[in-house]
């Protein structure tokens, strides 16, 4: 048979080189560590080029990206934060490979590899979950005995099927499948046998697209002699599967709480820089205030000399003609009215300071109870956070169990 040729994309310079990367997609579990292949060929050292790692459907694009011998995080998807890295060894030789560690469900794509005017080439990742199935129930029926498998965990989803002890295929009634909160499948599936020569029985959930497979076998003549220890185990295994769709429950309405609590937080931190920024504000206006009314202070005081200059010059001129004495007590009347209007300005302005001091109190006891509400709701974040994380180790610690057993 034929093995598919790597996958060769040509340079986007002049230059003869090539990127390879492999023609099939990158399998991978959830949680695995793994590695995308991809080479610069011929080999060269490309340790201080510019290297970029990219999906194309994610913004912002970069998964890794190196320039001028250092990885940059500020242009870094915050997903792949902490998560990736390639060999400076290997780039000596043009292996610009990256490593890509506790691998999730959301990071299947296509991922582009490239050194920008030199070459680039793509590799796709396909992400998977399996576990183990396990029988939940077993009745006894006039046809025979009713046998119930059931399986949670998987990406994407999977098939179930029955065997008999030779590997032949039974006949089982429709799988029943449901897509959980974190986006992995629940399978299920019950098959009747009637009583014959076999007594042994395999449920197997395999999934082609990332080679997986997983059995439990149950054997009808075993389960006769223990049937008390058996229907104990059942119903122990019920309830373990109640108890995980509980906790399946409680996970997804904390997990909705967060998000509001988060959107709150976000609110709330808002209104703190609004309420700031107007208090800056303000605290510029008063400064202008002030400096006005020590302008208007200094122009009622030169005023208000003049006016005695006036009187005076009136006083020493008694014996001057009338027209000349009614001139100056026609200027001591226009400096008056000068006068008050300088003093009621002053009164607006101190009326205008007073008010603008009142507002800026009133921000400050709005963004002191603004920050303590902020904080609350930061302590309550927590302990959701807490929470969730209580629960993703009980629904573990049930999933060991099971699969102990």
């Amino acid at each position: 048979m034929c093995r598919n040729q790597p996958k060769k994309t040509e340079a986007v310079s002049h230059s003869q080189s090539q990127m390879i990367s492999p023609p099939r997609p990158v399998l991978a579990l959830v949680g695995d560590d793994i590695v995308l292949p991809c080479h610069l060929e011929p080999a060269a050292d490309v340790i201080a080029d510019t290297l970029e790692w990219a999906r194309f459907d994610l913004k912002p694009r970069f998964v890794f990206l190196r320039r001028d011998g250092v990885e940059l995080l500020i242009n870094q998807h915050p997903s792949y934060v902490g998560r990736t890295s390639v060999s400076t060894d290997k780039l000596k030789h043009g292996d610009i490979s990256l490593n890509l560690s506790g691998v999730k469900l959301s990071d299947l794509g296509e991922y582009r590899c490239s050194i920008p005017g030199v070459a680039s080439s793509t590799v796709r990742l396909v992400v998977g979950a399996a576990s183990s199935p396990f029988i939940v129930n077993v009745d006894r029926t006039s046809r025979g005995v009713m046998l119930d498998c059931k399986s949670a965990g998987w990406s994407p989803e999977p098939e179930v099927l029955w065997l008999d002890a030779e590997g032949n295929l039974l006949s089982a009634g429709p799988t029943e499948s449901v897509r959980g909160p974190d986006d992995l499948y629940t399978v299920s599936s019950r098959v009747t046998v009637e009583k014959r020569h076999s007594n042994s029985f395999t449920c197997r959930v395999q999934q082609n697209n990332i080679n997986q497979t997983r059995e439990v076998h149950i054997s009808i003549a075993e389960m006769k002699k223990n049937s008390n220890s058996e229907n104990e185990d059942q119903s122990q295994l019920m309830k373990e599967i109640k108890k995980t769709e509980d906790l399946n429950e409680k996970k997804t309405k904390l997990e909705e709480e967060l998000k509001k609590s988060e959107e709150e937080q976000t609110s709330t931190k808002q209104m703190i820089d609004a309420l700031m920024e107007m208090k800056e504000e303000l605290e510029e206006q008063n400064k202008q205030l002030f400096s006005q009314m020590k302008e208007l202070e200094k122009e009622v005081e030169e005023s208000e000399e003049k006016m005695k200059l006036v009187d005076k010059d009136v006083t020493e001129k008694k014996g001057d003609q009338t027209v000349k004495v009614q001139g100056f007590f026609k200027l001591e009347k226009i400096l008056e009215g000068v006068i008050k209007k300088l003093k009621d300005k002053k009164n607006e302005i101190q009326q205008l300071q007073l008010n603008t001091e009142k507002l800026m109190m009133k921000i400050s006891d709005e963004v002191t109870m603004t920050t303590e509400r902020k904080t609350r709701i930061e302590t309550r974040m927590e302990k959701m956070k807490e929470r969730i994380e209580e629960i993703e180790r009980q629904k573990n610690e049930i999933k060991l169990q099971q699969e102990k057993k």
